[in-house]
């Protein structure tokens, strides 16, 4: 009878070990996820950071009096390309894509300008970069939404307070003047 009761203990320990360490590692591999995630949305990103420059070069020949607007679709990208933290880089990126809504916009009003091939070619390089960046957000942040399931989740929820997992608030929202209408003068 002494034995009978060991094996049962032994078993419940072995199973508790193994309910620990598989919620264990579903933890670190979803954290890592994040990160992961986050990294192909900052490669999205820097793309078009990069096509930015090329943008704003053909441009600038079009519209010597937009140069307002041009200064700062620039200097949101120098935030963007100085921001350090996930939250910075949001801030940045949010910033940078309605300055950029508001130049394609603007752009509506130089009919020689939407036919320079260049441009064109930039345009569409944009777009597809835009519709990229849209991709890896939403990969972004059902990561970051699975993570928080877990963390949240009976048993694996013992094992992140065991092993020091929380909730991650790192979500890539909009923000709040994008989905406002943009406002066109003419």
């Amino acid at each position: 009878m002494k034995n009978k009761g060991l094996w049962i203990v032994l078993g419940l320990v072995v199973l508790v070990s193994l309910i620990f360490g598989s919620s264990y590692n579903r933890l670190v591999s979803l954290s890592e996820g994040i990160d992961g995630q986050w990294a192909q949305v900052e490669n999205v990103l820097q793309r078009r950071y990069d096509l930015i420059p090329n943008l704003v070069r053909t441009v600038k020949g079009y519209m010597k009096h937009e140069m307002e607007l041009l200064t700062e679709v620039t200097r949101l990208r120098s935030q963007w390309g100085a921001a350090r933290s996930p939250q910075a880089k949001l801030q940045a990126a949010q910033s940078l894509e309605a300055a950029l809504s508001r130049l394609l916009l603007v752009v509506e009003r130089y009919p020689n300008l939407k036919a320079n091939q260049n441009f064109l070619k930039l345009q569409d390089e944009l777009s597809g970069t835009e519709n990229r960046i849209a991709v890896e957000r939403r990969r972004y942040n059902d990561t970051v939404r699975r993570y928080n399931i877990l963390v949240r989740r009976f048993p694996s929820n013992l094992a992140a307070r065991l092993f020091g997992f929380e909730k991650s608030d790192a979500y890539f929202q909009m923000e709040e003047a994008a989905s406002q209408p943009p406002k066109v003068e003419f």
